[in-house]
């Protein structure tokens, strides 16, 4: 996309507002509920999202003023001197405002590049100070969706929360797969162990749910395609590495719940406005990150210990070694939580 002057109807140049966040995926789809709210509230204003390639896919539907500029920060802009080829590139842009929606070495010393440039500039404010309180059992940390916002606020552009889905204003895409209902999707994986469920427990709640009539759609990458292969029996099919970024928002988008652990699946459930339940382990909503709109206490399964939570994001391995955190959730329990959430939205339809 080539980055050239645009003016308003009155021939004045419209006022630029650049936001830096390059990863990760569930945390760049957390930013999009609050990015689209902004845009939306002031279509006076352009915004530009700088991030991924692969996370640009996210960005379905952006309101009319909202662009994305891919950068590829792993091959063609790495170290110091790709910070400063990424600046050079932004600039071309003159934007009046910077958005820091990361807060790590690389974007803050793109927001400083561009405060010596003149440019009114925020930060997200991430709290570190705080984490060993909220590790403590101290006061939960504000949700990042709030602090996003807060971003904005402080730029000069407060909104409210009008996003609803990428898929609200035009017509949703086929799912490529068909969809039988009622439908939950399970994504059974994290990025760290101590997020992630048991899996031969996991398999129990997909055979549980198969038993009662319920269509299972597991969800994964490529390295779990084959052991979630051998999860398919009638009513659960696995499309772990079938589809690509949209394809899987596309299917996400038709069912009925998407069962997630702490990981970038319940985010991807909020693009489209589709119910979630997220299980938790060595996180908890306590350290911020539970997904847009997801309010309810029925939107979580979590077994709670004096030790939870270990961590802000996630260990490798459970400090105590013995996951009880999440091995003492049994697969009735979440089993019932999926189907009372399936109860719950029947009666909403009615």
């Amino acid at each position: 996309m080539p980055l050239s002057s645009s003016h308003s109807a009155s021939g004045q140049r419209r006022k630029r507002v650049l936001i830096i966040r390059f990863s990760a995926l569930g945390d760049v789809a957390m930013t999009l509920p609050v990015i689209y709210s902004v845009a939306s509230a002031y279509p006076e204003v352009e915004f530009y999202v700088a991030t991924r390639p692969l996370f640009s896919r996210l960005f379905i539907n952006p309101p009319a003023n909202l662009m994305v500029i891919p950068i590829d920060i792993k091959d063609k802009y790495q170290g110091a001197k790709g910070v400063l080829g990424i600046a050079h590139r932004l600039n071309a842009l003159h934007p009046d405002y910077v958005a820091d929606l990361h807060d790590v070495i690389r974007s803050w010393l793109l927001t400083e590049y561009f405060h010596f440039t003149g440019a009114k500039v925020a930060m997200v404010d991430k709290d570190r100070s705080s984490r060993k309180y909220v590790l403590a059992g101290g006061e939960p940390q504000r949700n990042y969706i709030d602090r996003y916002f807060d971003v904005f606020r402080k730029l000069g552009f407060p909104a409210e929360r009008n996003f609803t889905s990428i898929f609200d204003n035009n017509e949703a895409p086929g799912s490529p797969v068909e969809i039988k209902h009622p439908a939950v999707g399970i994504a059974p994986f994290a990025r760290y162990a101590t997020k992630t469920y048991p899996l031969e427990l996991m398999n129990s709640v997909v055979l549980m749910l198969a038993k009662k009539g319920v269509n299972v759609y597991l969800f994964g990458g490529k390295a779990e395609a084959d052991m979630l292969a051998t999860w398919e029996k009638p009513g659960v099919v696995s499309l772990a590495g079938k589809f690509d970024l949209a394809g899987e928002l596309a299917v996400i988008n038709g069912l009925d719940l998407m069962v997630s652990m702490d990981s970038a699946n319940q985010h991807l459930a909020a693009l489209v406005d589709t119910p979630v339940l997220t299980i938790w382990g060595s996180t908890t909503p306590a350290c911020g990150f539970l997904g847009y709109n997801q309010t309810s206490p029925a939107d979580t399964v979590m077994f709670t210990l004096p030790c939870q939570p270990c961590s802000i994001a996630g260990n490798k391995e459970c400090p105590k070694g013995h996951m009880n955190c999440l091995r003492s959730i049994s697969p009735d329990a979440i089993f019932d939580a999926i189907v009372g959430r399936l109860e719950q939205g029947k009666r909403k339809k009615e």
